[in-house]
């Protein structure tokens, strides 16, 4: 099946609606995770956010479809799928895989979309130009499987169940593909804030290598937040991580704080 990519259903879930919300969040999860993983942080923020999450090829309802193994040809069609939803301030929350996405959103809606992005939101994810070399699409079946259950995420417990494993395994090596090819292009810093969020005890992006994000952020447009927790900090602090976005999108602009 092939990708239509004018179609914004395809792309964009809305689990809770929130039609009268002054900003809107677009939430982007990491690699082999599908929309759904955002669904607390979609209740949470309603009804003052209104929250969508992206809902990548290869995957639940778009299972038949390819994943696409490219993070740059992933985010022209995201941001393309976003051209009807600019009706209102526009954020992006990305975590690990899914910042580096929103990242490079955010990027084609400020060329395109004067005034967008209104904040970008990058979680658990080593800023672009702290290259390291990513290799998990190389491993095998159960090396994948070995790394997913080192990281104690919400996949791990789920990779247990063989049938469950057989439809998640080619989505997580897609996805894995995707970034380990993705290569950071020079370019002009974001004319919107950024917030980096990290856990204290992330293996896979220290708290060193998120605090470069400031790089990527107009000066004095930065906020850094570290919590306790590791690579998925953000499930069992979703409650502190959600006071962050609420604040965030109330101010309209970074504070600059580490914290």
């Amino acid at each position: 099946m092939g990708i239509d990519e004018g179609d914004e259903s395809l792309w964009l879930r809305r689990f809770v609606p929130a039609d009268h919300a002054e900003n809107r969040l677009v939430c982007f999860p990491h690699a082999g995770a599908s929309a759904p993983f955002f669904l607390p942080m979609a209740r949470a923020l309603a009804p003052a956010v209104d929250v969508l999450a992206v809902q990548y090829p290869g995957r639940q309802d778009r299972r038949a479809e390819p994943c696409i193994e490219d993070i740059p040809t992933l985010a022209d069609h995201i941001a393309r799928a976003l051209t009807g939803s600019l009706d209102r301030p526009l954020s992006l929350f990305g975590h690990s895989m899914g910042a580096v996405l929103a990242f490079e959103v955010a990027r084609r809606l400020q060329g395109d979309h004067p005034g967008q992005p209104a904040h970008l939101f990058v979680s658990g994810r080593r800023a672009p130009t702290r290259l390291r070399e990513e290799t998990h699409h190389l491993l095998d079946d159960e090396g994948i499987i070995a790394e997913i259950r080192s990281r104690r995420g919400p996949q791990a417990r789920a990779m247990e169940n063989p049938e469950v494993r057989e439809m998640v395994l080619p989505t997580l090596r897609g996805d894995y593909t995707a970034v380990g090819r993705y290569r950071y292009v020079a370019g002009e810093p974001l004319r919107c804030p950024v917030t980096a969020l990290v856990g204290d005890r992330d293996r896979e992006a220290s708290v060193e290598e998120v605090r470069d994000w400031e790089e990527q952020a107009s000066e004095g447009d930065f906020d850094f937040r570290v919590f306790p927790g590791g690579h998925f900090y953000l499930v069992k602090e979703i409650a502190a991580v959600v006071s962050v976005v609420s604040d965030r999108l109330a101010t309209g602009k970074g504070t600059g704080l580490l914290h």
